[in-house]
């Protein structure tokens, strides 16, 4: 059977500035981001990789509800759109073991993925 990709998106408005960064971005200002989950591995007998019912539950619960109408400088110390997807990928990394990837959007136009 072969492996199939599984993406979920979330969204979330946060605050933040970049501690490390000298121009407008080290201002106190804010996004509505976007957060894709990418999951990977093999069709069960089921039909599924993953029901994504279950991933929603998960990053819900261990990413969204924490950080959602938040300031991430008071949860990163730089919370530039790298250190976000990196924090998300090892909040839900133990709970969702066919983890493939973390890509957050920061703006319609610019993103970054990780994995792990």
């Amino acid at each position: 059977m072969p492996n199939l990709s599984l993406n979920c998106t979330f969204r979330f408005a946060a605050s933040h500035f970049l501690t490390k960064y000298h121009g407008k971005c080290e201002n106190l200002h804010g996004h509505n981001y976007k957060v894709i989950v990418t999951i990977e591995g093999p069709i069960k007998e089921d039909g599924m990789v993953q029901d994504f019912k279950g991933v929603k539950t998960i990053v819900n619960k261990k990413v969204i509800d924490k950080i959602d109408h938040t300031h991430l400088n008071d949860l990163l110390d730089n919370p530039s759109a790298e250190n976000l997807a990196v924090w998300i990928w090892d909040e839900v990394k133990d709970e969702l073991p066919l983890l493939k990837k973390i890509t957050v959007y920061e703006t319609e136009d610019y993103s970054c993925e990780y994995s792990g």
